[in-house]
C-alpha cells in the first residue's frame, strides 16, 4: 500500500517531505488533544501546520507520510499513535483532492488486489470503481440524525449524531465524500462561497469508517487567528489543555498563503480497508 502510494505522488509531482513531530504548538482545534511530550512539547496531532508553512514558502505540490498522535484515544478504530498521509495543492481545491483521493486509493487497490473493483468490508462489499458518492452534512443530518444540524450544533451534540446516528449510514456500497461542513466544526477550512456558515471541507467514509478530511485552505489570517480564539475560549471552558498560538504558522499566513486545499488520510485506516480487518489492531502491531 505505501509503495503503491509513494508511486502515485511521484507520478503526480509531489515532494515528499518531512516535518517535527515534537512540537511548541498543536493545531487548536476543538475536538482533538494532544500528547504531553515535556518541557512544553507536545506530540504532533498532525503535520498540517507545518505544511502550509511549505506552501506559503512556494511549494506548489507537497505531501507527508508519518506518526500522529492524540491523547485518550483507543478503539477497535483508534490508537493514540498512528500514521498519517497529508498532501497539499498550492492554487487547488477541495475538488481537486476529491479527484486524488479516488485516483491513489484505486492505485493502492490495484497494487494489492489486482483486477477487483469492489472489496469486502465490514460485512459490505464496497464497490471502488464509478463514481463514489457525495452526500452534504446538512442533508445527513435530516435524514440520519435525532435533530437537525443547527440544533445539534447549538445544543454541543454535532460529534455524538455525527458518530452515533449519521456514520454508520455511510458509504456502505460505494466510498461516500460527506461534504459542506459547518464553519462552527471546522477551524481551518475556507468559507464555502455561496453558502453562508459552510466550509468547503469533505471527509471520506467507507463502511461508516472516517478515511480522510480535506478541505479549501483558510488563507484570511484575521478570521484564523478569530477562530484559534474562539477554539482556546471553548477549551478554556471545557478545562482541556489551551495550546499556545502557533506564531510561525501565523505568520506564514500573514506574509501571504495563495488559496490551497489539503488532505488527511489515515493509513492505519486504509489498510484496515484493503485487507478486511475488523479491529485496527490487526494493521497495527502495539
Amino acid at each position: 500500500m505505501m509503495s503503491a502510494l509513494r508511486t502515485w505522488f511521484a507520478q503526480n509531482d509531489f515532494l515528499e517531505l518531512e516535518s517535527p513531530v515534537r512540537i511548541p504548538a498543536p493545531a487548536l482545534e476543538d475536538y482533538i488533544d494532544a500528547v504531553e511530550a515535556g518541557a512544553g512539547r507536545w506530540l504532533r496531532t498532525s503535520p498540517e501546520l507545518h505544511l502550509k508553512r511549505m506552501l506559503a514558502a512556494g511549494y506548489e505540490r507537497i505531501y507527508e507520510i508519518g506518526p500522529c498522535f492524540r491523547f485518550g484515544e483507543d478503539g477497535d478504530h483508534h490508537r493514540e499513535e498512528f500514521t498519517m498521509l497529508e498532501w497539499y495543492r498550492r492554487g487547488g481545491s477541495w475538488r481537486d483532492l476529491m479527484a486524488d483521493a479516488q485516483e491513489m486509493i484505486r492505485a493502492a487497490i490495484a497494487a494489492i488486489h489486482p483486477g477487483q473493483n469492489a472489496l469486502p468490508f465490514r460485512e459490505k462489499m464496497i464497490h471502488f470503481d464509478g463514481a463514489w458518492q457525495e452526500l452534504s452534512v446538512s442533508d445527513a443530518f435530516a435524514r440520519y440524525a435525532e435533530m437537525p444540524l443547527s440544533e445539534a450544533i447549538r445544543r454541543g451534540d454535532f460529534e455524538l449524531q455525527l458518530c452515533e446516528k449519521v456514520e454508520p449510514h455511510l458509504g456502505n456500497d460505494a466510498p461516500l465524500f460527506l461534504t459542506e461542513y459547518p464553519v462552527e466544526c471546522s477551524g481551518l477550512s475556507a468559507p464555502l462561497p455561496g453558502k453562508p456558515g459552510f466550509v468547503a471541507r469533505w471527509e471520506l467514509y467507507i463502511a461508516g469508517l472516517e478515511i480522510g478530511n480535506a478541505c479549501s485552505e483558510l488563507v484570511d489570517p484575521p478570521e484564523q487567528e478569530c477562530r484559534f480564539e474562539t477554539t482556546a475560549e471553548l477549551r478554556a471552558r471545557d478545562g482541556r489543555p489551551v495550546y499556545p498560538m502557533d506564531q510561525p504558522f501565523m505568520n506564514a499566513i500573514w506574509n501571504g498563503l495563495a488559496p490551497s486545499a489539503g488532505t488527511a488520510i489515515g493509513l492505519d485506516r486504509l489498510a484496515m480497508v484493503l485487507t478486511n480487518a475488523t479491529d485496527i489492531a490487526e494493521v497495527r502491531a502495539f
